[in-house]
Formats: structure tokens, C-alpha cells, sequence
């Protein structure tokens, strides 16, 4: 069970690594225009990714 969390881990790192080393001024512009967001705005975004996480999650089991 335990590997799995790794895998999934090690994923995630994966996948968040391909915007900074692709597109550096992409991915400091977009964490720049991210800051000046409310947290309302924030909170939304973040639970939207949940969502689609949860879905996605859902739709593969």
C-alpha cells in the first residue's frame, strides 16, 4: 500500500516539474498573476482541483 502513495508521489512531482523546466516565464508569470488572487479565488481553484482529482480518481477505479 505503501508503494503506491510513492508512485502516486513521485508522479505528482513529475508532473509539477514539467512546467518550470518547459516554460520558466510561463510558470513565474502565472505564480505572479496567482499572488494578486483573493483567497476566495484561491479557495475555489483549489477545491475545483480536488474535484477533478476525486473525479478523475472515480472515473479510473
Amino acid at each position: 500500500m505503501l508503494s503506491y502513495w510513492l508512485i502516486g508521489l513521485a508522479l505528482m512531482l513529475v508532473i509539477e516539474g514539467i512546467m518550470p523546466f518547459l516554460f520558466p516565464d510561463l510558470w513565474r508569470d502565472t505564480f505572479r498573476r496567482l499572488v494578486q488572487l483573493s483567497d476566495g479565488q484561491l479557495r475555489f481553484i483549489g477545491i475545483s482541483a480536488m474535484l477533478a482529482g476525486l473525479l478523475l480518481l472515480y472515473f479510473v477505479k
